[in-house]
C-alpha cells in the first residue's frame, strides 16, 4: 500500500464522517419527527379495542383507583371480593420503613411488603449525587399464586411491618423485619427481611404459614415476579451500556448471560432447568437474587431504554419457586446489594465473581491468578492507580521478556535474509508465486530459521492483552480515582469536548487515547524495521498508520486506565526493542546462519522414528547428496 492509497483512504474517511455530519437532522427536526411519533401513538392508542386490555391490567388499574380514592364503596366491596380473604390487604396506608447498616440504606414499603429503595453508602454517581440501586413504585417484587379459585398478586397488597419504627440503625447486631400478610385465623404470608453489619447481603426469606387449603392443592411452584429499571450512575452512557446486562447461573453449573452489546432492543430467554441466582448488572454495581437451593425455572427478559432516558434498561425475571403443601413452609432466598468487586463476590461464593466480565477462558484464568493478585498486592502499599498501572505493565513485561526477546531475535534474522529473499523475489517472477513461496520456505529451513518465530511469542501474550482489555473497564477500584488530566481512570478521559459528535469516535478528545495511538505508530515502525517481510507484503507498511489509527476511533470512549496502560506497554516495548538491537549483533547472525546453511537439516524426532522403524523392517533409507 503506498502513500498515495493511504491517502486516498484517509481522505475518504474523512469524506464519509463528513457526510454524516452534514446530513443529520437538526435537532428542530428531530424533535418534530418525535411530535409526530409520540400523536400517532396516542391516536393508536385511542382507536385501540378495548379487549387489547388484559385482565391483569384492569384489575391493577382498579386497583390504583380504589386505593387512591377514586371509586365508591359498592365497587370497593366488589374489588375486596375478588380477592377473597386477602380482601381485607387491598387498602391501607403507605408506610416506609429505613434500615440503614454501615455499607446500606435500605427503604421498605408496606405496599407489597418490598424493597422501595437501595442506597450503597460508600459510592456516589459520577456527578456526586448519592448512589441509588432503584428506587420508586416502578420497581416489582411480589409473589403471583392460585388461592380458593383467585389470582392472587401480593404486589397490589399492604402487609403488617413488625415493627412500629420508621428508622432503625444496625450497629452491631443482625436486624430482622417481618412483613405479614395475614390470611386470618394464623394463616398468611411473611417475608422475614434480616440486615447484617458489614454486609452487603440482605436475607428475605419467604415463610407460608398454615396455607394449605388456601394455596390449590395441586400447586408445586409458585410465580414471584422481579423487576427494575437499571439506573446509569457513570460517566459515558455507551461505555456503560456496554457492560449492563443479565446474568444467571444455572444449578451447579456455569453462568450464563444476556449479550447487551447486541444490536437488538429487546431480549427473552426460557429457562425450563433449575437456576442458582439472578442478576442485574450494572457497570460497577449488581442486583443479585440468589436462592437458598434453587430456583425452578425463570422467564428473563431485557430491554435497552433510549438515550433520553435517565434509566439504561429494564430487566423482567418470572420466576418459578418451589412449593410444597406444609404447616410451615419456609423458602430462604437472599438479596445482594454491591459492588462488582472481585473479591467481595467471591467470598459469597457461588460464582458471583463470574458476573464480572474477564473474557473467555484463558483471558480469564490471566486476570484471576495473575493480573487480579498483582493488582491486589500493589494496592496494599500504593494509592496512586497510575503508579500502580505502571508498575504492573513493567511486571508483566518482565514476565513475558523472554517470549519478547524470542520475537525480536526471530525478526533480526529475517532482517539478515532480506537480501537473499529480495534476490529470490528478483529471480522468480510474481506469476510463479508457488515456486517463489517454495524457495523462500527452503532458505528458511537451510538457514535454521522460522518465518513464525516472532509471530508465536506475540500470539502468546494475546490472552493477557485480552484480560487487560477486560479488566481495566470493570475494576471498580479505578471508579472515581483521578491520575494526571484523568478525572476518573474507569471511564474516558476528556482535553476538548468537541461541539459536534463524531461516528464511532464520540464528541470528545482523550488524550490517553492519542498518546496510545502514536506510540503504536511508532513502535511498529521499529518493529517493521527488524524484519524482512515488507518485502513480501508491501501492505504491511499501511497497516503501521490504519490500525492504530482504528484502534483510536474505537477506544476514544473506553477507559482511561485501559489507554494509558497501552501507552506504557508501548513505550516500554519501543524501549526494549532499543535495548535489543543494541545487544543483538546482526554480523554474528549472519555468520551463524552462513554456518547453518552448510550444514545438514537436523532430521526431526518424527522423521527419526519413521526411518529407525524402516531399519528394523530391514529397509534402509537413500542418503543425501
Amino acid at each position: 500500500m503506498d502513500r498515495n492509497t493511504l491517502i486516498g483512504i484517509l481522505l475518504l474517511g474523512l469524506l464519509l464522517i463528513g457526510w454524516s455530519l452534514f446530513t443529520k437532522p437538526s435537532r428542530e427536526r428531530m424533535k418534530e419527527a418525535q411530535r409526530v411519533r409520540d400523536s400517532l401513538e396516542q391516536v393508536g392508542s385511542a382507536q385501540a379495542p378495548a379487549q387489547a386490555v388484559s385482565p391483569q391490567d384492569s384489575m391493577k388499574e382498579t386497583i390504583t383507583r380504589v386505593q387512591s380514592g377514586q371509586v365508591d364503596s359498592a365497587s370497593l366491596k366488589q374489588l375486596m371480593s375478588q380477592f377473597g380473604i386477602f380482601g381485607d390487604h387491598v387498602t391501607g396506608e403507605k408506610k416506609f420503613i429505613c434500615v440503614e447498616t454501615d455499607l446500606l440504606k435500605v427503604i421498605l414499603t408496606n405496599r407489597g411488603g418490598r424493597i422501595y429503595s437501595v442506597e450503597l453508602k460508600d459510592y456516589k454517581t459520577f456527578d456526586g449525587k448519592p448512589l441509588i440501586l432503584f428506587e420508586g413504585d416502578s420497581t416489582i417484587f411480589g409473589l403471583n399464586f392460585p388461592a380458593m379459585n383467585r389470582s392472587i398478586n401480593t404486589s397490589d397488597l399492604f402487609f403488617e411491618p413488625s415493627t412500629s419504627e420508621t428508622y432503625v440503625h444496625v450497629s452491631d447486631q443482625p436486624f430482622t423485619l417481618t412483613m405479614s400478610l395475614s390470611a386470618g385465623e394464623g394463616r398468611g404470608i411473611d417475608y422475614v427481611y434480616t440486615f447484617t453489619p458489614g454486609k452487603y447481603l440482605v436475607d428475605c426469606d419467604i415463610h407460608f404459614v398454615n396455607m394449605q387449603g388456601i394455596i390449590a392443592a395441586n400447586t408445586n411452584y409458585i410465580d414471584l415476579k422481579w423487576e427494575q429499571y437499571i439506573t446509569g450512575n457513570e460517566k459515558g452512557r455507551a461505555n456503560e451500556m456496554n457492560y449492563t446486562t443479565m446474568f444467571f447461573k444455572h444449578y451447579e453449573d456455569e453462568v450464563d448471560k444476556f449479550n447487551m452489546r447486541s444490536k437488538k432492543e429487546y431480549q427473552e430467554k426460557d429457562i425450563a432447568t433449575r437456576i442458582k441466582w439472578i442478576a442485574f448488572k450494572q457497570q460497577f454495581f449488581s442486583s443479585i437474587l440468589i436462592a437458598g437451593n434453587s430456583f425452578n425455572n425463570a422467564f428473563l427478559s431485557t430491554r435497552k431504554l433510549g438515550a433520553a432516558d435517565r434509566h439504561l434498561a429494564y430487566f423482567t425475571a418470572q420466576i418459578g419457586l418451589p412449593y410444597e403443601e406444609k404447616e410451615k413452609y419456609e423458602l430462604p432466598l437472599s438479596f445482594y446489594f454491591g459492588p462488582n468487586h472481585y473479591q467481595i463476590l467471591k467470598k459469597q461464593g457461588t460464582d458471583l465473581e463470574s458476573i464480572l466480565s474477564l473474557g473467555g477462558f484463558f483471558s480469564r484464568v490471566f486476570s484471576s491468578y495473575l493480573i487480579i493478585p498483582i493488582f491486589n498486592f500493589l494496592n496494599n502499599f500504593i494509592r496512586s492507580y497510575g503508579l500502580i498501572i505502571l508498575l504492573m505493565t513493567i511486571i508483566i513485561k518482565i514476565i513475558l521478556f523472554p517470549l519478547t526477546f524470542r520475537s525480536y531475535l526471530s525478526m533480526a534474522k529475517m532482517k539478515v535474509l532480506k537480501p537473499e529473499i529480495d534476490e529470490i523475489n528478483e529471480r522468480i517472477p510474481k506469476d510463479k508465486a508457488m515456486e517463489r513461496q517454495q524457495a523462500t520456505m527452503a532458505l528458511y529451513k537451510k538457514a535454521g530459521v522460522s518465518p513464525l518465530g516472532g509471530c508465536l511469542p506475540m500470539l502468546l501474550q494475546m490472552p493477557i492483552l485480552i484480560a487487560m482489555f477486560r479488566f481495566f473497564p470493570t475494576s471498580i477500584e479505578l471508579r472515581q480515582q483521578r491520575f494526571l488530566w484523568a478525572q476518573d481512570l474507569s471511564t474516558y478521559d476528556s482535553i476538548l469536548h468537541l461541539p459536534f459528535n463524531i461516528p464511532m469516535y464520540g464528541d470528545h478528545v482523550s488524550l490517553f487515547t492519542l498518546l496510545m495511538t502514536a506510540s503504536t505508530i511508532l513502535t511498529m515502525k521499529l518493529s517493521n524495521q527488524a524484519t524482512a517481510s515488507q518485502s513480501q507484503m508491501p501492505g504491511m507498511k499501511g497497516m503501521t498508520y490504519i490500525m492504530p489509527i482504528m484502534f483510536m476511533f474505537m477506544l476514544n470512549s473506553y477507559s482511561a486506565a485501559l489507554t494509558y496502560y497501552y501507552f506504557l506497554a508501548n513505550v516500554l516495548t519501543y524501549l526494549q526493542n532499543l535495548i535489543f538491537k543494541q545487544f543483538i549483533d546482526e554480523e554474528a547472525l549472519r555468520r551463524k546462519i552462513q554456518l547453518n546453511k552448510k550444514k545438514a537439516p537436523e532430521k526431526s524426532k518424527f522423521q527419526k522414528r519413521l526411518e529407525e522403524m524402516a531399519r528394523q523392517r530391514g529397509h534402509t533409507p537413500a542418503k543425501r547428496k
